[in-house]
């Protein structure tokens, strides 16, 4: 079988260390461009530290030929990633991890990413991300916007419930956790070590970046106007997610209902789960794995119900559901590269 010529540009950051380490278990998979924003003709350095020899030498992003590959990963910031794919549209396929074209309409974009979009009549040309729900569309598409962690994790164990009108959607209470991975390599380590002790915050609570792609989703599943709250969270800890549902029940319906309509969406999806009551939900389950795992709690009103769910956000959050797409997109097994 004749391999997929691939190429990753920001391949150096947290996502693109993880895109490229496991594009390179791939065995349908040829690296043949990596791209760096600051540094050029060095060898790739993995995690801890690892050099790979057999990989192509980083080159600069700006050096980028699409002769070179059939299919671009950009895991790039937001703000950045459009001005590439406006000079890369039409000419390779793209998987791109930030968010600028997971979100339709360019006036709520603009609220929440600025004004300087360069192609925004590309925005509905991009296939939304989330192979669980949109896997028909992502294996026509050339175009792929891969979706933020923190809706991943919101997304996944909501669907199925609301698909079936099984919580009020008008009242839900989202509470996340990640881990400090999620800000980038820039982040600064004294927010969260300090002397001999560990800090914990939450941030941009109701107003967050990813709260307009969540509502986004949360609509086009409902088909109506949803209503929400969101408090995200940093924890001192490097990697995974873990997001804390609370919502209404539907009248007519209870808890196993719930569990029966999360059962049949797991197995249809081989990369979420839904826990029994005596495992334990925690972040060992999901690191560096491409999983999701959901578990339900019980609320002491019978009308409610506690959902938690939890992914790696450097994974399940992007680098891996990026290559299940491209596995998607090539009708390759889903698990491609991704079964560890």
């Amino acid at each position: 079988m004749k391999k997929v010529r691939v190429a990753v540009l920001g391949s150096t950051g947290y996502v693109g260390i993880e895109i490229v380490e496991l594009l390179n278990s791939h065995p349908n998979v040829d690296i043949t461009f990596l791209g760096s924003e600051s540094t050029k003709d060095e060898h790739f350095v993995g995690k801890r530290n690892k050099i790979y020899n057999d990989l192509p030498k980083l080159k600069y992003n700006s050096d980028f030929n699409t002769s070179k590959s059939d299919i671009v990963f950009l895991a790039l910031p937001h703000n950045v990633s459009n001005k590439f794919v406006r000079d890369l549209y039409g000419t390779t396929k793209i998987i791109d991890l930030s968010a600028d074209f997971r979100i339709k309409n360019y006036k709520i974009y603009k609220e929440n990413y600025g004004d300087n979009h360069s192609c925004p009549e590309y925005l509905d040309k991009f296939t939304y991300g989330l192979p669980e729900i949109f896997s028909k569309k992502i294996n026509t598409s050339k175009y792929i916007a891969v979706p933020g962690c923190y809706p991943t994790s919101i997304l996944l164990p909501l669907y199925p419930l609301i698909k079936n009108k099984l919580i009020n959607t008008k009242n839900i209470i989202i509470d996340s956790k990640s881990g400090y991975s999620g800000a980038g390599k820039k982040f600064n380590l004294n927010n969260i070590k300090k002397n001999e002790d560990f800090n914990f915050y939450n941030y941009n609570t109701n107003n967050h970046r990813h709260m307009c792609e969540i509502k986004q989703e949360l609509d086009n599943i409902a088909g109506t106007d949803t209503e929400f709250s969101f408090n995200p969270h940093i924890l001192p800890n490097f990697r995974g997610m873990m997001s804390t549902i609370y919502c209404e029940i539907s009248k007519k319906y209870n808890k196993n209902d719930l569990i029966f309509a999360l059962e049949s969406f797991c197995n249809q999806n081989q990369f979420v789960h839904l826990l029994e009551d005596n495992i334990r939900l925690d972040f060992n389950l999901v690191q560096n794995t491409n999983h999701c795992y959901i578990k339900l709690f019980p609320h002491s009103n019978e009308d409610k119900i506690i959902i938690v769910s939890v992914i790696d956000n450097l994974v399940k959050g992007a680098a891996g559901q990026a290559i299940q797409c491209f596995n998607i997109m090539y009708n390759y097994d889903q698990d491609m590269a991704l079964n560890r």
